[in-house]
């Protein structure tokens, strides 16, 4: 984002907006993640340990989640970037 046209008070307090809000999106991903995993994988509580079964679940579904995670991203920047070029083409 370009904050060229606030002063630099207020551009440091977008700043920590904007950070505040990356942490609230990675909390979020991290409680999914946990969630998700945890309620697919681990159904066994006789032990305070996974199973070797459990432990590969854990393991595939985090895999899974994160590379979900960041081809929505990556294809959200792409559509983003395309409309961004699509408005700043002159009609």
């Amino acid at each position: 984002m370009d904050f060229s046209g606030f002063n630099s008070s207020e551009q440091a307090h977008m700043n920590k907006i904007i950070e505040k809000k990356q942490m609230q999106d990675f909390l979020r991903l991290y409680a999914n993640i946990v969630e998700r995993c945890f309620s697919s994988c681990c159904n066994d509580f006789t032990s305070k340990a996974l199973s070797s079964k459990e432990e590969t679940c854990v393991n595939s579904c985090t895999e899974k989640f994160l590379k979900h995670s960041e081809r929505v991203g990556s294809r959200f920047a792409e559509l983003n970037a395309d409309a961004m070029a699509a408005g700043q083409k002159p009609s």
